[in-house]
């Protein structure tokens, strides 16, 4: 019962995952209350190694149908992959408190910007080309895939933001983007908590079954309906990222 209960909600967070980000924000609460006594470094790298199939696949599924500057985006994806070891490792030294309560009042900026900048994410019109792009696109990497390893929430949703906010994006292009970098990051981690042990192994293939088949869905719901879908879709999920790591900074 409590793998059929946690599959289902990999599907889902697959699913929510593969339109904008934010799949944790339903996967990691499900395995917190289906385990309450397991190690929370255990139920994280089991999230991991069930993301790390969906946000893959759908970066995949997106490349197929959706431009990708390679050359900016392959360069961006290694940067994530060290930026999120170096998180990791962090996090080791140094407690995320301080980040945990500002969260909340950090995604409240971005959910009122995207509100007021109605135009926001819904043309591609990127304002670097080249080696600036590149540039643009590998700091963004480095800098949120550090943040990926050293806390955590939201790191999609803040990829997909900053590749339409700084780079130009529209949202469908944007959110496709962040799939590549998050793939990476969650690649790093998911060798952290490996090596570490800290991977449920038998849990890891059905919950990863089950996060590809929601990534299918929602990848395809976004490419049907496009940049103007992809936006609704973050703004519904930046706000219960806002509600969850408010709940979590002041509440619990």
């Amino acid at each position: 019962m409590d793998l059929i209960v946690v599959s289902l909600a990999s599907l889902l967070a697959g699913f929510v995952d593969a339109i904008v980000g934010g799949g944790g924000l339903i996967l990691v609460p499900a395995l917190f209350a289906v385990f309450p006594t397991a190690p929370p470094a255990t139920l994280l790298g089991v999230n991991k190694s069930a993301s790390v199939w969906g946000t893959s696949i759908a970066a995949w599924q997106f490349s197929r149908r959706v431009h990708m500057p390679w050359h900016a985006l392959g360069p961006a994806a290694v940067a994530g992959f060290g930026g999120s070891l170096a998180g990791a490792w962090t996090v080791t030294l140094l407690a995320p408190d301080y980040l945990r309560r500002a969260l909340p009042f950090i995604l409240l900026a971005v959910l009122l910007y995207t509100l007021a900048k109605k135009e926001l994410g819904r043309h591609h019109t990127p304002r670097f080309s080249g080696r600036r792009e590149t540039l643009a696109a590998c700091t963004v990497g480095l800098s949120l895939g550090f943040y990926d390893g050293f806390f955590g929430p939201g790191s999609g949703s803040f990829l997909v933001f900053v590749f339409v906010r700084w780079l130009g994006y529209d949202f469908l292009s944007a959110s496709a983007s962040a799939k590549l970098i998050n793939s990476a990051t969650n690649i790093a981690a998911l060798i952290l908590f490996a090596l570490k042990g800290h991977v449920w192994w038998h849990f890891a293939l059905a919950l990863g079954a089950a996060n590809v088949i929601g990534s299918l869905l929602g990848t395809r719901l976004a490419l049907r309906h496009g940049a103007g879908f992809v936006r609704g879709v973050f703004i519904v999920v930046v706000s219960a990222l806002i509600l969850k790591t408010g709940y979590d900074a002041f509440v619990r």
